[in-house]
């Protein structure tokens, strides 16, 4: 069977040429002692708006691998798929993102329901969980608000699972379930139940990807009380535990923390947490690397920083469209987005400052920041010209990428 380590590293390569730089941050992890298995990850959406194919992205990271001489697992990550959109990535993926956001809250039917209440009957009362301060109350009534709510998407999850291990054959894929975007976030109580839905379902998840209190927005730090975040996350670590015994559930499964780059003030609490309890997690990135090349191209200089000032100044033409998509995700004060004729006289240290995510350096701006992030469309839309000027400056790019997810992502999360 397919698992992972215990830490493991999603990471997005949108245009698909930083692998290379990525697995460099692996393994400067793995020489501070620190095993980090790596996952490139790329969304159906990703893949239709930029107009590449999951063979690609499983192209260039074998190419990095074989580089590398990289003797261990690594995985690329069919981010975010249901049924409708799993059969493009089955023959070059061999971990599947089962997103079910968009079934939940939908019912199933009532015999099915009545069903799973049942076998959940003896759960009904008081739940003490070990490591969990304050015991779970559950009424039936509550229970079959809970069902109503994630039944039918654990139902889902289960179909979506069964295709997938038709063809690619049990335990040669990794299973996560995603629920992290939508609007309210599901309790410790309520993923108690999930779980158990899941096996209810036969889906072996080694990954579980919930949506937590506080905005996850694209790119940049967390919002949220961290004290709330601490209790949560750890009393869904108990939860898991708790269900692994009483589910059947795989032994490895552990938390995913989606959207979770750049969330810089919860990365000490997951850090401590793993430690407390002897859990890993599954910290998945997107768009930073994408981000990161933009800041290489600024720092480039000449045609490369008149380009990436161009995407900006059309990305200000565009700024409702191209966040659509991500309204959950991203909330940007358009009153401080700096003009297109403000940005045009900046140098290429200064575009990289104001993009780059260094909270404490005055000329970082947030706003221009997600709606940079949001912008790739613009970048695939003269794919040419991108690709051109990422080759050409292919060093400075690929230094800023991997001082990203080392120097702020990894070192925080996984090195002492």
């Amino acid at each position: 069977m397919k698992t992972m380590t215990k830490y493991s590293f999603g990471m997005g390569d949108r245009f698909a040429h930083q692998a290379g730089w990525q697995l460099k941050a692996i393994l400067e992890a793995e020489k501070n002692g620190i095993e980090v298995t790596p996952v490139w990850n790329k969304s159906n959406r990703e893949h239709t708006t930029i107009g590449s194919e999951p063979a690609d992205t499983l192209k260039a990271a074998d190419q990095a691998i074989q580089a590398a001489g990289w003797n261990k697992p690594w995985f690329i990550d069919a981010d975010h798929i249901n049924l409708d959109t799993v059969d493009r990535f089955l023959d070059s993926s061999n971990f599947f993102t089962i997103d079910v956001a968009s079934y939940i809250g939908k019912k199933s039917e009532a015999p099915e329901e009545d069903a799973f209440v049942d076998k959940m009957k003896k759960y009904i009362g008081t739940i003490n969980i070990p490591g969990v301060e304050t015991p779970f109350t559950v009424s039936e009534g509550q229970l079959r608000k809970i069902a109503g709510q994630y039944l039918h998407a654990a139902r889902m999850a289960g179909e979506t699972y069964k295709h997938i291990e038709t063809a690619k054959g049990k335990g040669n894929f990794i299973t996560e379930v995603s629920m992290d975007e939508v609007a309210a976030p599901q309790t410790p109580a309520e993923l108690f139940f999930i779980l158990a839905m899941l096996s209810y379902y036969n889906v072996p998840a080694q990954t579980i990807a919930p949506k937590f209190t506080g905005r996850f927005n694209k790119g940049v730090d967390y919002v949220g009380n961290l004290e709330t975040f601490r209790k949560e996350y750890e009393a869904n670590l108990m939860v898991i535990d708790f269900a692994i015994k009483n589910f059947g559930l795989p032994a490895e499964l552990k938390l995913s923390i989606h959207s979770g780059s750049d969330k810089f003030s919860i990365y000490p609490v997951i850090k401590e947490l793993s430690k407390k309890h002897n859990k890993g997690f599954h910290l998945k990135t997107a768009g930073t690397t994408w981000l990161e090349e933009v800041i290489g191209l600024a720092l480039a200089g000449g045609e490369a920083l008149l380009f990436v000032k161009d995407l900006y100044s059309r990305a200000l033409t565009n700024v409702e469209k191209l966040c659509a998509p991500y309204a959950d995700v991203i909330d940007i004060d358009e009153s401080k987005l700096p003009s297109a004729m403000e940005v045009k006289g900046w140098t290429g240290e200064e575009f990289a400052s104001a993009l780059r995510h260094i909270p404490d350096n005055p000329q970082y701006n947030p706003n221009l920041r997600q709606l940079v992030h949001v912008a790739y469309k613009l970048a695939a839309e003269r794919i040419d010209a991108f690709n051109a000027y990422l080759e050409e400056h292919s060093d400075i790019v690929g230094k800023c990428v991997l001082e990203n997810l080392y120097e702020r992502h990894a070192k925080r999360l996984f090195v002492d």
